[in-house]
């Protein structure tokens, strides 16, 4: 199944998304729309208009998984806006909640430690020269 490490992102896509895109449509959307690598090792989720089905593509390194989530009742609580590009990055806990039902806009962050992105990337460059 997905081995999802600490360097795995989640990105969502905001707006709707046919979810009749198999792995060419939603790999075209993932470099074209959400200006990313589909085959980073990322998660990307889509979610169609009324919200009720959810899509989500995953390269493990032999090839592209699409995994779909239909709900019987309801809708996903899914983020309005994202960056310029429409994307947004989720947490781990973040993507947990949007699965389970709870609306990410009522719940908010702890002011806890999270290492910086920018951070990471001076710590690779300094790796790097060694």
């Amino acid at each position: 199944m997905f081995g999802l490490g600490a360097a795995t992102r989640i990105y969502v896509a905001v707006g709707p998304t046919d979810m009749r895109k198999s792995f060419e449509g939603l790999f075209g959307l993932v470099k074209e729309r959400l200006g990313c690598s589909p085959l980073s090792g990322h998660l990307f989720l889509f979610a169609n208009a009324r919200r009720n089905r959810l899509k989500v593509l995953y390269w493990d390194g032999t090839g592209l998984w699409i995994c779909s989530k239909r709900l019987e009742r309801g809708r996903l609580s899914w983020p309005a806006e994202g960056d310029e590009n429409g994307k947004v990055q989720l947490s781990y806990e973040e993507l947990a909640l949007l699965v389970g039902g709870i609306e990410l806009d009522r719940t908010r962050r702890k002011n806890w430690y999270r290492r910086e992105e920018s951070l990471r990337a001076e710590n690779v460059e300094e790796n790097a020269g060694k």
